[in-house]
């Protein structure tokens, strides 16, 4: 079987049984690295700590199983240029120690960074829309003026502020949304009221009139303003009041007292984290020891929180950048990976102490397991390669090789297939592969084989 048109692996390394490097090579997409330095040491020491554990459980796999599952850890070279990488190791016949593959998940990194800054943007216009409404509520409701919004064309009370509800005679809990604002008036004022409103929805503006409002019929100064809403044109009315009007108000006194914080946070449900820039953990309550599944606060103190996410050291790495960027992320969705071998689906928030350059990052874990869905291709690889594993011994190595190999290629045909959406000629460009060569796989695989044979023939 020919393997002449497999996609190049970004980095490629010979070990021994014990894990140690013999040989290293890189792929032409790092012309300036060298890796004469890694030859002799062991390969754990070659990474960022926490992905040193990673390694030697995959050699292990790899030396019991043949093949190991997909792991990503964040590799340190030689220049120190540090990249998320995901590896999978085979076992070579003999003596000959194992061969282990590495892909670049760079891309993967920076698409999920440019993807979470796009989601803190929104995230950022949103509250800023909020604080908006916000600011424009404690300012209408607070105002000392009499202010209500009318229906432009019914006159139908929109909205009316505490003032201006007192001013028409309504207590709560009554309110005078909804109400007709004609209805309060005396039957002489109406017109003089209509004639001023239809005079600033033609002109823009026109004096004021005095209308006469509550149950005590006291006279107040009414001037209008037209202005536009996605429900339609409303009038502005603001009310003086022609006489001095004392008013009592009631003062209300909050108590200040001081809040249990950190017995607060130790029974918070959701997993509550503090690290430094870095992401060694400072403190953790009881919901983030649950979900790490660790015993006490003092076996997390100082790790790095990448040792649990679903990729080690990428899925850190854009979490903090984003933090030490924008000071705050929402909604960072990943896997949590728990000392006892549990996954379970979170959403993390972030923020740091300080708006640029936090010297402690803040960090709620939720899980979202009930409500994520889980991906639909998730694991598939490494399930196709753990079939394989059963049938060590049925036949020979070069066989198992050869089948390895060819679930490695349709499993990267077909994410190619995907991300391509079918489109043969692009596909055959991401893969690096000529049209004709990605036909013959096609068929080979059994992928859209009518579709393949059709452009095959074309092509001839």
């Amino acid at each position: 079987m020919t393997i002449r048109n497999l996609p190049q692996p970004d980095v490629t390394l010979f070990l021994d049984r014990a894990g140690v490097i013999r040989r290293a090579a890189l792929s032409t997409s790092f012309p300036d690295e060298g890796l004469d330095a890694w030859v002799g040491r062991h390969w754990s020491e070659t990474v960022e700590p926490g992905g040193g554990e990673s390694l030697r459980q995959l050699v292990e796999d790899a030396a019991v199983s043949g093949v190991s599952a997909f792991r990503q850890v964040t590799q340190r070279f030689p220049s120190g240029r540090a990249l998320p990488i995901e590896y999978t190791a085979v076992r070579l016949g003999g003596q000959a120690g194992l061969v282990a593959i590495g892909r670049s998940l760079q891309a993967v990194t920076e698409l999920q960074s440019r993807l979470v800054e796009a989601q803190q943007t929104m995230e950022r216009d949103y509250w800023k829309l909020r604080e908006v409404e916000t600011r424009y509520r404690l300012l209408f409701r607070s105002s000392t003026d009499a202010v209500l919004l009318l229906r432009a064309s019914t006159l139908g009370i929109v909205e009316a502020n505490p003032v201006a509800a007192a001013a028409l005679g309504l207590t709560p809990p009554v309110t005078a949304a909804g109400q007709e604002f004609l209805a309060a008036l005396l039957p002489a004022e109406r017109d003089a009221l209509q004639a001023m409103l239809n005079r600033v929805a033609e002109q823009g503006q026109a004096p004021g009139v005095l209308l006469q409002l509550g149950t005590p019929r006291v006279a107040w100064m009414v001037r209008a303003s037209l202005l536009s809403s996605e429900s339609g044109a409303v009038y502005l009315l603001q009310l003086s009041p022609t006489e001095a009007v004392a008013g009592v108000a009631e003062a209300r006194v909050t108590l200040a007292r001081t809040l249990p914080l950190e017995e607060l946070l130790e029974r918070l449900p959701d997993g509550f984290a503090i690290t430094d820039r870095l992401g060694l953990i400072q403190r953790a309550n009881q919901g983030c020891l649950d979900l790490l599944q660790m015993p006490t606060e003092s076996s997390v103190i100082h790790e790095t929180l990448g040792r649990w996410l679903g990729h080690p050291g990428a899925d850190l790495t854009v979490l903090m950048a984003n933090v030490q960027r924008l000071g705050a992320v929402r909604m960072f969705a990943t896997v949590l990976h728990g000392e006892l071998g549990t996954e379970t689906d979170v959403e993390i928030s972030a923020a740091g102490n300080r708006e640029t350059d936090p010297e402690f990052v803040v960090v709620l874990i939720r899980a979202v397991g009930r409500r994520l869905s889980p991906p639909r291709h998730a694991d598939r690889l490494s399930d196709r390669l753990g079939a394989l594993t059963g049938q060590i011994g049925k036949h020979s190595l070069r066989t198992l090789v050869e089948e390895t190999v060819g679930v490695v290629e349709r499993y990267y045909i077909e994410e190619a297939l995907e991300a391509t959406r079918g489109n043969r000629t692009a596909t055959a460009e991401l893969l690096g592969l000529s049209r004709q060569s990605l036909y013959v796989k096609l068929n080979r695989y059994g992928l859209d084989t009518e579709s393949a044979r059709a452009a095959h023939g074309n092509a001839a």
